[in-house]
């Protein structure tokens, strides 16, 4: 029996900023694989007809005077959206792509795009939890490749078209294994349970041997060192609390207030959906978000109906 043909669009985009309502793509580069294998490529830049922010240009190096000679949207949005069809679009975080390339079907179309999508970043996340950055570089070299011509649209293509078939194979038995284990559901809930019971007791346990180590050294104890090299030491720091209305134009002139200062997205947008803010307050806040991103939770409900929030 043949083997059914699997076509996938694995695509990425420049931007002129990160605002999807508001700023414009200015490269795009897509390659299309069939049953994992490249069949096909396009990659156009556009002009946007409207200016690039210092910052995107200082990722991509993609300047106006680059961008000058190129293609409105509208001449070579029907290229785009032919060579995409309705196959599933392959992107890491592809929420971002999906994002501005949705917006200029509805701009040009005004249709949206009803292509199923697969977050690579997500894959990557799910096959190797370990990752503390799960970035198209770090997902090149887990699978031995280099990561060249990051950036750029076409450069970033590539990358992950060569990486993905490989990740999404992993995925694929991580999944089956997982459907799997649905009957056992019940079983596992308990076994859950139980480890993080287990974490909890540990990270009790080490917080009781640091306050044994904290006394050696306030009983004038020297460093220990290990068989191994790592060195137990003590240090005594100071932490200040700081009144903001009094720091923050000092900051902003040296231009730190961006490192010093984090902003609270969740409050921010709990504020965007409230009742208790007038209306053109939460235009202003909305019209102040610069990118997207999906979260997923699952939820555990303690006996005193406490929730307990893990990711997922």
């Amino acid at each position: 029996m043949a083997r059914k043909k699997t076509v996938e669009i694995v695509l990425d985009i420049e931007t002129t900023g990160l605002d999807f309502k508001r700023e414009r793509i200015i490269e795009f580069a897509a390659i299309r694989l069939e049953n994992g294998k490249e069949v096909d490529k396009y990659e156009t830049l556009i002009n946007p007809q409207q200016h690039i922010r210092k910052s995107s240009i200082q990722i991509h190096g993609i300047t106006e005077e680059l961008v000058a000679n190129a293609p409105f949207e509208e001449n070579v949005i029907d290229n785009i959206l032919n060579f995409i069809g309705n196959y599933t679009i392959v992107g890491h975080n592809v929420i971002f792509d999906f994002s501005f390339l949705n917006e200029a079907s509805l701009r040009h179309k005004g249709k949206a795009l009803i292509n199923h999508r697969v977050d690579s970043q997500f894959l990557y996340k799910e096959v190797f939890p370990d990752e503390e950055y799960p970035n198209l570089d770090n997902l090149a070299a887990r699978f031995g490749l280099s990561a060249n011509n990051r950036h750029r649209a076409m450069g970033d293509t590539q990358i992950l078209a060569k990486v993905y078939p490989k990740l999404k194979k992993l995925y694929e038995k991580k999944y089956d294994w997982q459907l799997k284990q649905l009957d056992n559901i019940e079983y596992l809930f308990e076994r859950y349970l139980r480890v993080q019971q287990m974490i909890t007791t540990c990270q009790a346990e080490l917080q009781d041997l640091k306050s044994i180590f904290k006394l050696y050294f306030e009983n004038n104890g020297e460093p220990v060192v290990a068989t191994t090299g790592e060195i137990l030491t003590y240090n005594c720091k100071q932490n200040f609390g700081y009144d903001f209305s009094l720091v923050k134009d000092a900051l902003e002139n040296i231009g730190a207030l961006s490192k010093a200062v984090k902003l609270n997205n969740g409050f921010v947008d709990r504020l965007a959906y409230s009742d208790s803010i007038d209306d053109d307050i939460k235009e202003q806040l909305i019209d102040a978000r610069m990118d997207i991103s999906e979260t997923r939770h699952i939820q555990i409900i303690k006996p005193d109906r406490k929730c307990v929030k893990n990711d997922a």
